[in-house]
This record gives C-alpha cells, sequence and structure tokens, in this order.
C-alpha cells in the first residue's frame, strides 16, 4: 500500500424512490447499519485518511445515521440541493476537503455499494500511484455473468479506447441477454486500428466495463468538473464525462481491472438489498466462525455486524442477534432466540428466549420461552425456569 495522500468522496445523493421508500437509499440498514457504513469502512480499510460524503436533499438524516456508526478517520458532510448528477455532486464535495493539497489522489466512490471490498480499492489506490495518472477506472470484463444476472436488458458504461489503446471515454450501452454477443463483439471497445489487420490475426480484446469507482488525482478534478457540467446539454451530467475531458487535454487515462464485479454493483432495489444482506451475513458469521464461535447452522443464524461476541459460543438454529448486543464466553444461545441490544454473561445458556434492552449475569440459564423486556436484570447464578417474565 502506497503512503501517498489518499482522500475519498462517497457519493451518497440517491433517494428512497429506488427502494420505493421515504429513507434515502444510502442509509437502508443491512445487518444492523446503514449501507453507505460500509463502503466508508472499506474506505478506511483502503488507507484513506478522510472522506467527503455528498448527501440528497435529505443530507441531514443521512449524516445523522452515519455519525452514529463513524469511521475511525474525519469525515465531512455536503449536500446536493437539486440532483443534477453525479458530476455535480463530485464537484460540491471537492469544495468540501478542508486542506488544499492538489498533489493527493481522491478515490470517488457510490454510497450503494455495500459489498466493496478494501482489496477492490487497494489495487485500484496502487496501480493509480504507480502509473501516475490522471485518473484510473476500476473495471471488469463486460461479459462478465454478474452484469446479466437480472434484467433482459442491462445498461453498461464501457470503456472507449482509441487506435493507440489510450483510453477516450465513457460511453453507456444497453445490451441485452438476447444479444450478448454485442459485448464480445466489441461494442464499445473504440476504434483500436484493427482496419490494417487480417481478421483472423486480430487479437481478442476484452470489453472492459467501468463500475463507477475512480481515482483521480485531485488538483485536476474541480476544473475537469466544471469544463464537463459547462459543454454537456443534460440536465444530469455523470461523472463518467470527465474522462473524455481529460482525454482531449492531453492527461492520461488507465484502467484496473478486477475478475468478477459482484462486490461492486450497486444495491438499487429491495430484491438486491435482501441478497446483499444475505451476502454480508455470510461474511459475518464465517469471520465470528474463524474467532472461536460454533454455527450449528449458520445458513439460520442471523447476527447483525454490530454484535459483539466471546469465544466458545455456541449458537443454536433460528437465533437472531440485533443491534449492540454482547455475548459472553462459552455461551449457549437457541435454538429460536431473539436478543436485541442486549448484555449476556460468561457460561450462560439461553433457551427460545426474546429480550431487548435486558442484561443477564454469568452463569445463568434462562428459558425455554422466556420474555425479557427493557431493563430487566438477571441476576449471577440464575435459573428462571421455563416461561419467565422478567421486567
Amino acid at each position: 500500500m502506497s503512503d501517498h495522500s489518499i482522500s475519498g468522496l462517497v457519493i451518497a445523493t440517491s433517494a428512497g424512490a429506488p427502494m420505493r421508500s421515504a429513507r434515502p437509499k444510502p442509509i437502508h440498514l443491512l445487518c444492523g447499519r446503514a449501507m453507505a457504513s460500509y463502503v466508508l469502512d472499506s474506505l478506511e480499510a483502503a488507507g484513506v485518511h478522510q472522506a467527503v460524503v455528498v448527501t440528497g436533499r435529505d443530507g441531514g438524516r443521512v449524516s445523522k445515521r452515519l455519525l452514529e456508526d463513524p469511521p475511525a478517520f474525519p469525515v465531512t458532510f455536503a449536500e446536493q440541493d437539486v440532483n443534477l448528477g453525479s458530476a455535480d455532486a463530485a464537484l460540491i464535495g471537492v469544495g468540501h476537503f478542508d486542506d488544499f493539497d492538489d498533489e493527493s489522489d481522491l478515490v470517488v466512490v457510490p454510497g450503494d455499494v455495500p459489498l466493496l471490498r478494501p482489496s477492490a480499492l487497494t489495487r485500484l489506490i496502487d496501480a493509480h500511484t504507480q502509473s501516475g495518472a490522471a485518473c484510473t477506472i476500476l473495471t471488469a470484463d463486460a461479459s462478465h455473468p454478474a452484469f446479466l444476472a437480472s434484467e433482459d436488458t442491462v445498461a453498461l458504461d464501457l470503456v472507449e479506447r482509441d487506435r493507440r489503446d489510450r483510453v477516450r471515454s465513457i460511453e453507456p450501452v444497453a445490451i441485452d441477454h438476447a444479444s450478448p454477443d454485442d459485448v464480445s463483439a466489441g461494442v464499445g471497445s473504440g476504434d483500436q486500428g484493427q482496419e490494417a489487420l487480417a481478421a483472423d490475426e486480430a487479437p481478442a480484446r476484452v470489453v472492459e466495463a467501468a463500475l463507477g469507482i475512480y481515482c483521480f488525482r485531485r488538483g485536476l478534478l474541480s476544473p475537469v468538473l466544471r469544463r464537463s457540467l459547462a459543454e454537456s446539454l443534460s440536465a444530469r451530467v455523470p461523472i463518467r464525462d470527465a474522462i473524455s475531458v481529460l482525454a482531449e487535454s492531453g492527461h492520461e487515462c488507465r484502467t484496473v481491472m478486477i475478475g468478477d464485479p459482484s462486490d461492486v454493483l450497486p444495491v438499487d432495489n429491495r430484491l438486491e438489498l435482501a441478497e446483499a444482506e444475505a451476502e454480508l451475513r455470510r461474511r459475518t458469521n464465517r469471520y465470528w466462525m474463524s474467532m472461536g464461535v460454533t454455527m450449528v447452522d449458520p445458513d439460520h443464524t442471523y447476527i447483525d455486524a454490530t454484535v459483539e461476541l466471546g469465544t466458545d459460543v455456541t449458537i443454536f438454529p433460528d437465533t437472531i442477534l440485533q443491534g449492540a448486543t454482547t455475548i459472553g464466553n462459552g455461551t449457549e444461545l437457541g435454538p429460536g432466540t431473539h436478543l436485541d441490544r442486549c448484555r449476556i454473561g460468561n457460561n450462560c445458556k439461553i433457551e427460545k428466549t426474546t429480550a431487548a434492552l435486558a442484561t443477564v449475569g454469568d452463569d445463568c440459564v434462562v428459558g425455554p420461552f422466556a420474555v425479557l423486556e427493557p431493563g430487566a436484570e438477571v441476576a449471577n447464578d440464575t435459573k428462571t425456569g421455563p416461561f419467565f417474565a422478567g421486567s
């Protein structure tokens, strides 16, 4: 990882319309945390030292939710009052950095990619700092099945190159499932100068789809965005338009490809929200099992990312742990237990119990069919018996 100064810019301007919700999309919850919080986590893990989050008109609501679960680095919030596209949002965000380090680099990430892994960002940042390019674009093979998993027609942002193989622009292209050859035939690959080659001599070229994640040389971004906004005839200008402006100005843009784009695809509806949550739960469960927790049936164990578990905890199926719940060492939970923001001590057995905002001491046996209401406290060495009601 480079020691070069890296800042982050998160475009979290989406309203709740795609979700058919009054809640802004970036703060829809997955495993107990806001969607955009996972993006900030990935930026932090990739070495970003500060970030600006650009929100939509519900900026106060978004910032309040994200600051309840803040990353370790400083975060500033900026609001885009009118949705004029991601280029305008990025320009607003760049103006909210406290420092004026034009030599630093800036990673631009959408706020609706909660599955984004730090390794993808690290690869992008390293490639960018080593090349010295004006911009580096995270891409994937446009023919990858992940792009064609749901809709009959999918819109991809394909990288256009000139005959010298230099990145020229990013162009939106609609790909029909019924005509996958549109991708493999080189839609969006630009004039590659292949007319000079015989058809059987032309090298195969991977058509790259841009994933909406960029690393820019920060000092260049503001003037490029202003020019993009000035030249566009559209009311909403996407940040991808900055690539053609950079290329026309003689600046080098590069790409770095990842093998599987599944973790970088945006969450745009409730179905994709559920799929993302399922993947985050799998990651959470795998983490805790690697830390010494036994899960009898991980596929039927539901643990929020905000939960803390001790060692030698055993969890039986249909157990749900939510909020800031903490479980002590050696405790057995379930089956059929639901705990929300509870503190459970060491060496307990909690069976078929529902509890919220309750505290259980060490060496307790609670349940089956117990209910602990908010504020309930179970003292050390207590056996509640079945159908216990604590308040």
